[in-house]
């Protein structure tokens, strides 16, 4: 069995320095680094026996006609991305390597890390989620450009662009609703694992409430580590229950099911006494009863965004918003989700 090529990761990790420093160090680049440093990481790269394949090195800088997409997971939204990233890059005459970070995974994204260095992909697609900054920037480091999506507050020097879905202002608008139905107090369900993500929506419940919900009573809760039961449980506990009825926004339409089967399976009457707003618009928000008030998902302007981007570089081909009323926000493009009103909010929605 042949053995394994050493990788600028066995170096970064044997010197005790980033990868961007291997690499930069290997490729003579001029970049500021103590003579120490660069004879530490030489020395280690001779000890460990890499060889720069210049072949390699000579290829990498001719077009593969394949992009790398990470994702942090391929459930729900993150597949479904992957799909339609996918289509739009065959559409381009580019295949799409997809990648999942399993969880942010250390060995995972090592791995993951090797094969893109390996493979010399001509662009990269990265959920802000899915790989450290450090890592990023090692893929990044030979000119390999990035576009993110759903990356909030990255270093401007690391990507292209970064394709945002709206989550503040879909959130605000769901909170409006939630308001216009009569909810007299309003709850947030989130997911603190989900880090910026879920900041993007706390940001924008916390704005509706300011906006539309004047003095009603609030409650922040998180299902991170804590079962749908236990979250009604707090409710139902807590003073909120005095003033139905009661509006609820939850970080995702599976996490939104959860807190409305629990509600049912306590006695509360969905929508009159509790009103529930999911975000994503999985396909279960309509298999439910009552169907879930959600916020859509734009897939196709989504990846014709980012692909839009990489193109934009790659081939030099000037990039024109799809839609032209759009708020790019600088470096960052913002997504608009739309709301989708259901039974379980009490929308009066036509039936057949």
């Amino acid at each position: 069995m042949s053995k394994r090529s050493v990788t600028i990761v066995d170096i970064a990790e044997a010197a005790g320095v980033s990868i961007a420093t291997v690499s930069n160090v290997l490729n003579r680049r001029n970049v500021p680094m103590s003579e120490e440093t660069i004879r530490k990481v030489e020395d280690t790269a001779k000890q460990l026996g890499y060889r720069r394949n210049v072949m390699a090195a000579n290829l990498s800088r001719q077009k593969s006609y394949e992009l790398g997409l990470i994702v942090p997971s391929f459930t729900g939204y993150y597949g479904q991305f992957a799909e339609e990233m996918e289509r739009k890059a065959n559409e381009h005459g580019y295949h799409m390597s997809v990648f999942s970070a399993g969880g942010m995974k250390p060995e995972m994204e090592k791995r993951h890390l090797e094969m893109l260095l390996s493979r010399r992909v001509d662009g990269l697609f990265c959920h802000g989620l899915a790989m450290s900054h450090e890592s990023t920037r090692a893929v990044v480091s030979d000119g390999t450009p990035l576009v993110l999506f759903n990356g909030w507050g990255w270093p401007a020097d690391i990507a292209l662009a970064a394709v945002n879905l709206d989550f503040a202002g879909g959130s605000l608008e769901a909170v409006r609703h939630l308001v216009q139905q009569g909810c007299q107090s309003l709850v947030y369900v989130g997911r603190s694992k989900a880090l910026e993500v879920n900041g993007q929506r706390l940001a924008g419940f916390k704005k509706g409430v300011e906006q539309y919900g004047g003095d009603l009573p609030v409650m922040l809760l998180d299902i991170t580590d804590c079962a749908a039961d236990r979250i009604v449980d707090e409710v139902i506990r807590s003073s909120l229950h005095e003033t139905q009825p009661i509006g609820i926004l939850v970080f995702d339409d599976y996490a939104a099911l959860s807190v409305m089967s629990a509600a049912l399976k306590r006695g509360l009457r969905v929508p009159d006494q509790v009103k529930i707003s999911g975000i994503n618009n999985d396909p279960l928000s309509t298999a439910c009863y009552p169907a879930l008030t959600t916020l859509d998902i734009a897939y196709d302007l989504q990846a014709d965004i980012a692909i839009g981007k990489m193109l934009e570089r790659l081939e030099e081909k000037p990039f024109h918003m799809p839609d032209a009323s759009m708020d790019t926000g600088g470096q960052e493009i913002h997504i608009p989700m739309k709301l989708i009103q259901r039974e379980s909010s009490g929308a009066n929605v036509p039936t057949l």
